[in-house]
């Protein structure tokens, strides 16, 4: 339990972000409380988590370990969880860590000298982890053998070590980044989908009781609707709702209230934020609807342009309500309603539908 993690302007962003797919300081911390413990518990990915459990059953009647795993899809969307799900239901140990920790190839031969038989290495951002591992990941993943450099230049020799039999999880949230020979060493591949508000309030309902928190029908679904699909940002959400209903309410999360707390959080009915709308707002107000640079339209937001390409248009772009165009970002139709304004071109005579044909050059 879900937008380039390199940037620091992004980072800022993110923090202070309510609906940011990414899990940090506290949430890491309550999302382990919350996180189902086995398949059964599992709410959604219905594809994946039945082919998982083909996998993993099978594995157990063998007595062997489980084939390798990737997981790939949007942050927030539950690859950890079912890493952990799977060393469950394996009955065995987990060790977590992540690409970008995996800087050399000794770090990597470091974490898997010191596996036991059968553990579950769980691999996130498998797709930032440095050339060098990567390549000695290879022979680990097939042979169960890594070759071990010692020494330097004409004296350098291989020392093979072997490892005893394990499963590698990796989860990546961008698997074009993969390089094919990795891709197809697992054994299975799984892709994580955003979810429907049906599967969202289950999850709520489900994080809700956990919490020991009250809420009926209607206030799940109103957060659901404002969730991006995503059901880290429904927790995230449920938790900022439930503190509204303590402090200003009776604790009972109705559909009037969590519209109420989520108007003082600024998530609106779509689940735009703040951010979200400034740039939609600019699109529209100073630009008429577009085309607009990607530079321009940053500053016009008072952002950086990485801000707003990473963080801000994956969800307009998937939303319907922006377009990016070879000759800049775009406004949709839907954008204008959404906004509750009139496109330029439809409020003067001989406008034709909704005036968007100029915007984009029908």
């Amino acid at each position: 339990m879900n937008w380039d993690d390199d940037t620091t302007a992004e980072s800022a962003e993110a923090e202070a972000r309510i609906v940011d797919a990414a899990a940090e300081g506290d949430d890491q911390a309550v999302e382990a409380a919350l996180r189902p413990k086995d398949l059964s518990e599992f709410v959604g990915q219905e594809k994946v988590r039945q082919q998982l459990d083909l996998v993993l059953k099978a594995a157990r009647q063998r007595g062997a370990t489980a084939d390798h795993v990737l997981l790939s899809g949007a942050p927030g969307l539950g690859k950890t969880t079912l890493s952990m799900i799977i060393a469950a239901e394996m009955n065995a140990p987990i060790r977590i860590t992540s690409g970008p920790a995996i800087q050399h190839a000794g770090d990597l031969a470091a974490i898997l000298s010191s596996l036991q038989e059968g553990e579950i290495l769980f691999l996130d951002e498998i797709h930032r982890m440095s050339r060098p591992a990567e390549e000695m990941l290879y022979m680990a993943m097939e042979d169960f053998r890594v070759d071990v450099i010692v020494g330097k230049g004409p004296g350098a020799t291989a020392i093979p070590l072997e490892l005893p039999p394990f499963t590698l999880v990796g989860a990546t949230t961008r698997a074009g980044l993969l390089p094919p020979p990795l891709r197809d060493r697992f054994g299975f591949t799984g892709h994580m989908e955003f979810y429907d508000p049906a599967e969202l309030q289950r999850v709520i309902h489900r994080s809700a009781g956990l919490l020991d928190v009250e809420i009926d029908a209607a206030g799940a679904a109103e957060i659901a609707g404002r969730s991006r699909g995503t059901p880290r940002i429904a927790n995230r959400l449920l938790r900022r709702v439930r503190d509204y209903a303590q402090v200003r309410a009776d604790g009972a999360i109705t559909r009037e209230i969590a519209e109420a707390a989520l108007r003082v959080y600024e998530v609106d009915s779509r689940g735009l934020d703040r951010l979200d709308r400034a740039v939609l707002e600019a699109l529209l107000k100073l630009f008429g609807g577009g085309p607009v640079g990607l530079s321009t339209l940053a500053v016009a937001v008072g952002e950086e342009r990485e801000t707003v390409e990473e963080v801000a248009e994956p969800f307009l772009v998937r939303e319907g309500l922006l377009a990016r165009t070879p000759r800049g970002r775009v406004a949709t139709p839907a954008a204008w309603t959404h906004l509750g304004l009139v496109p330029p071109q439809a409020a003067g005579p001989g406008a034709h539908g909704s005036g968007q044909q100029g915007l984009f050059g029908a």
